[in-house]
C-alpha cells in the first residue's frame, strides 16, 4: 500500500554505486563482460545514474583494473549518467580520454582515514584534488565530491560535525557540483544525520547539493535515509543487492541495498523511475555470478529461492 508522508521530496534520484563501490570489495575478479552486463541491466531497470568504474591505479584496487576495457562497452547506453571515480590527475586523464563526462573525487573528513586511503593529510588530499576538479570543470565535466567518515571513524571515534562541515565546504569551494556524505562504517543515527545537514545549511551549503551514502552496519541505513529525506535531500546512494563495503575500513559492511531503498520509497509514494522487479532480477543474476546470496532483504523477500546455496 502506498501511503505518502508529508514534507518529503516528490522524487528521488538514486545514485547507483554497485558496479563500482559494490564490486571493488569483491576478492575474486569479476570478468569485464559481467560488469558491463550488470551496468546494462541496471540501466534497463530504470536507474539513471550508475557509477561505472574507477580510474585508480590497479595496484590499489585490482578489481577495477579493467576500467579502460569496461567503459567503451557502455557506449550504447543512452540517457544514463555514468560517473567514474578518479583519484588524481592521472586518473582524470584516463577518464577524459574515454569521453567520461561525470567524475567523482574521494575525500575524507578525518585525518586517520585520509592517511589510510590516500596516504595524505586531509588538507594535502584537498590540494591534490584542486587541479583535478579545476581541469574537469574546464572540460564541462560534472564533479561529485565523496566525503567519507562523516559520522564516525574506526580509529578516531565520533567525528565532530564542524570538522565534517569544514571539509565539505572545501570540496564545494574547489568547484564540486555535489557532495555525497558517507557514513563509511555505518554508525550514524537519524538525529545525527539531521544535525549534520542543518549545520551544512547554516554554513551556506544548499540541501540541493547534498546526497547521502549510508552503510547498514547497524541496520540504520533506511532510518538515516528517511531522516535525510525529511530534511529535503533528494539524492541517495545505494548498491544493487547491498554489495560493497570499504577495503580501507575493515569495520565497514555493506551499502544500503538499492532494492530496500526502492521498496521504502515506493511505499512513501516517492518516484524513482526504477522497476523493482527488474532490479531484483538483476541482483539475483549477479548473486549467481558471484556464487553467493544477496544480502538485500527485499531481494530475498521477492525472490525466495535467491537465498539458497
Amino acid at each position: 500500500m502506498v501511503v505518502p508522508a508529508p514534507g518529503l521530496p516528490a522524487s528521488v534520484r538514486i545514485h547507483e554505486v554497485g558496479a563500482r563501490d559494490g564490486l571493488q570489495n569483491e576478492k575474486a575478479v569479476v570478468p569485464t563482460e559481467i560488469k558491463a552486463e550488470f551496468v546494462h541491466r541496471l540501466a534497463e531497470a530504470g536507474l539513471t545514474t550508475i557509477e561505472a568504474t574507477s580510474f585508480v591505479h590497479p595496484k590499489w584496487v585490482p578489481q577495477l583494473a579493467d576500467a579502460e576495457r569496461l567503459f567503451p562497452l557502455l557506449d550504447d547506453i543512452q540517457g544514463v549518467a555514468l560517473p567514474v571515480l578518479v583519484p588524481n590527475e592521472r586518473g582524470l586523464d584516463r577518464a577524459l580520454a574515454l569521453g567520461a563526462d561525470r567524475i567523482a573525487v574521494f575525500a575524507s573528513a578525518t585525518e586517520s582515514f585520509a592517511k589510510a586511503n590516500l596516504n595524505r593529510t586531509v588538507d594535502e588530499s584537498l590540494q591534490m584534488f584542486a587541479p583535478v576538479v579545476a581541469r574537469a570543470k574546464e572540460q564541462k565535466v560534472h564533479v561529485r565530491g565523496y566525503l567519507s567518515m562523516c559520522f564516525g571513524d574506526p580509529w578516531e571515534g565520533a567525528v565532530p560535525v564542524h570538522q565534517v562541515v569544514r571539509v565539505a565546504k572545501s570540496l564545494l569551494d574547489l568547484g564540486c557540483d555535489e557532495l555525497s556524505l558517507g557514513d563509511t562504517i555505518g554508525v550514524a543515527t537519524p538525529a545525527h544525520v539531521q544535525s549534520l545537514l542543518a549545520a551544512l545549511n547554516e554554513e551556506g551549503v544548499p540541501t540541493s547539493a547534498i546526497g547521502v551514502h549510508f552503510h547498514d552496519t547497524y541496520g540504520q541505513a533506511l532510518a538515516n535515509t528517511l531522516a535525510a529525506l525529511q530534511h529535503g535531500v533528494a539524492t541517495v546512494d545505494a548498491s544493487a543487492g547491498g554489495l560493497g563495503g570499504c577495503p580501507y575500513a575493515k569495520s565497514a559492511t555493506g551499502n544500503l541495498a538499492t532494492e530496500d531503498l526502492v521498496w521504502m520509497l515506493q511505499g512513501l509514494g516517492i518516484d524513482t523511475g526504477v522497476d523493482l522487479g527488474r532490479l531484483t532480477a538483476t541482483s539475483v543474476w549477479l548473486a549467481e555470478q558471484l556464487g553467493r546470496p544477496s544480502p538485500s532483504r527485499t531481494v530475498r523477500a521477492l525472490s525466495p529461492d535467491s537465498h539458497k546455496e
